[in-house]
């Protein structure tokens, strides 16, 4: 199987959730000036869109580098599951100490997975926030 070219596989889902970003080690002049109107005290909410990368080889018996409905069966069980209309600040452990900014979730949207997966498979996560504003990782 080491011989197998490598290529990636994509899953892609969604998870609505609101977050507030706030540095609590901040004066709330400063939390606005930074995060503007993501520092609302009420929160807000982004209809996040998750794309799922999977690395790895082609398993000569399946055809597959991975299954994708196992793929989807992780992420829903893992992620979508998880942080799907919460609130992230309040609701979630993960970000109960850690502002919930994209990049965060990526990151822990990634650790999360990883742990899900053989080693022989490289993960990246993309995270759109917006149509326009997405983050990746790792890079």
């Amino acid at each position: 199987m080491n011989n197998s070219p490598r290529v990636a596989v994509f899953r892609k889902e969604h998870f609505n959730a609101a977050h507030r970003l706030n540095n609590p080690n901040w004066s709330d002049e400063k939390n606005t000036r930074v995060y503007g109107k993501c520092n609302n005290p009420h929160f807000h909410g982004h209809n996040y869109e998750l794309i799922v990368q999977v690395t790895g080889p082609i398993d000569p018996e399946t055809g597959f580098v991975m299954d994708m409905k196992y793929l989807g069966d992780l992420i829903k069980e893992h992620v979508t599951d998880r942080f799907d209309h919460t609130n992230l600040n309040l609701d979630t452990e993960e970000f109960a100490d850690l502002n919930p900014s994209a990049e965060n979730i990526a990151i822990v949207i990634y650790n999360i997975l990883r742990t899900q997966l053989s080693e022989g498979l490289d993960l990246k996560i993309r995270l759109y926030e917006t149509e326009r504003n997405f983050v990746e990782y790792p890079v």
